[in-house]
């Protein structure tokens, strides 16, 4: 089962690729995450990892699977039955603005439960993220 939702930020792809990957600083931006903790250092690339604590969600590590540099990065977290993989796409727009396409996806024997459990709670979360992530890139939060 896959959510997403996207935005058009007024900002350059450069800039919004800062902000993304900069996870440690997300819950200065939205307040759907609690804390993000890298287990690592170093510029965000594959093999990265990280602990995420969000609100209503128990504490989930992600590991990032694939890194387009200045255009996407995707991580997965696994549990018990579910696999969560969540993709963060920014694509530049002509007027030198970036759309940001935000998803999560869930699988396994238990993600379609999981998915639909958490249905409301994901869209609400992706798209605050979303409005955040435009308030950060422009300035305004």
């Amino acid at each position: 089962m896959e959510q997403s939702t996207t935005v058009e930020v007024a900002a350059p792809p450069e800039r919004v690729w800062e902000v993304l990957t900069d996870v440690e600083r997300w819950s200065e931006w939205t307040s759907t995450v609690t804390s993000v903790r890298r287990l690592d250092e170093g510029d965000l690339r594959v093999g990265s990892r990280a602990r995420i604590d969000q609100p209503r969600i128990p504490e989930t590590e992600y590991e990032v699977t694939a890194l387009d540099p200045g255009r996407s990065f995707t991580w997965v977290a696994t549990g018990p039955g579910v696999v969560t993989t969540a993709r963060h796409d920014a694509e530049p727009l002509p007027d030198g603005g970036t759309r940001v396409r935000l998803s999560v996806t869930q699988s396994g024997w238990l993600g379609s439960t999981m998915g639909r459990f958490y249905r409301g709670l994901t869209d609400r979360y992706l798209a605050s993220e979303a409005q955040g992530l435009k308030a950060r890139c422009e300035g305004t939060r």
